[in-house]
């Protein structure tokens, strides 16, 4: 076990630390393909710090112990990264694959134009959690705030919770469950029916996620796709 102190050895020496680790393209945590044991690093007294363990691209497995600042595990590749703490603004920003896993809650704009890979966030997330999402699979256990997947183009957004208002607004093809109650979906987002196929799809990403719920007391959201195409009677003149 690698061991970092906070206290003692500034962000951009951690950060450094993992970007000198070797990149095995092969190996994607995320889908439990990892062919060796990864290297471990663990973080001590994060204290909040913004832009932690940012641009990984190796399937090490990082955790990190307490609340972490702004912009944590963005652009994240590969490997794995766990928060003992809650997560600021920006968790997992432009994540490509890989697992991120936040213990606790999660501010604003979650999983923010994430590609790929799974982010879970054990508590709540804030508001826009997944805007502009673009293929990322996203599981909170607890409820989102307004705006969430606002834009989202693909993927899929998990919510255990409740929802709060303009749920998927200017959806694209993300589809997106909540197993509780949603204050209001925003423009263009519809209910759609649960058959056996997204029961199946559900089962998986909680099973991967390692969250405990019923699929069956879900309900799905996706596009109605009125705004794929431009019409007049929209139009601000």
């Amino acid at each position: 076990m690698n061991r970092f102190d906070l206290a003692k050895q500034s962000v951009r020496e951690l950060n450094q630390a993992l970007h000198d680790l070797p990149t095995d393209v092969s190996t994607d945590v995320s889908t439990n393909e990892a062919a060796n044991k990864p290297v471990q690093y663990e973080v001590l007294n994060t204290k909040g710090a913004h832009a932690l363990a940012c641009g990984i691209n190796s399937a090490v497995e990082l955790t990190l112990k307490g609340h972490v600042g702004y912009y944590c595990a963005g652009m994240h590749q590969l490997g794995s990264v766990v928060i003992e703490g809650n997560a600021g603004v920006g968790l997992a920003e432009n994540m490509m694959s890989g697992l991120v896993r936040v213990k606790g809650n999660a501010s604003q704009a979650a999983g923010a134009t994430a590609h790929g890979g799974l982010l879970v966030v054990e508590g709540n997330a804030s508001a826009r959690c997944g805007i502009s999402l673009k293929g990322a699979d996203i599981v909170v256990k607890g409820s989102v705030g307004h705006m969430s997947a606002f834009m989202a183009q693909a993927g899929r957004l998990v919510v255990c919770g409740d929802a709060g208002a303009d749920l998927g607004d200017s959806l694209y093809e993300t589809q997106i469950y909540v197993q509780g109650a949603v204050k209001s979906l925003g423009t263009g987002c519809v209910e759609k029916p649960m058959n056996a196929e997204h029961i199946a799809v559900l089962t998986e990403l909680l099973e991967r996620a390692d969250i405990q719920a019923d699929p069956a007391n879900f309900k799905r959201y996706g596009s109605d796709r009125s705004l794929y195409n431009f019409h007049v009677d929209n139009a601000v003149l």
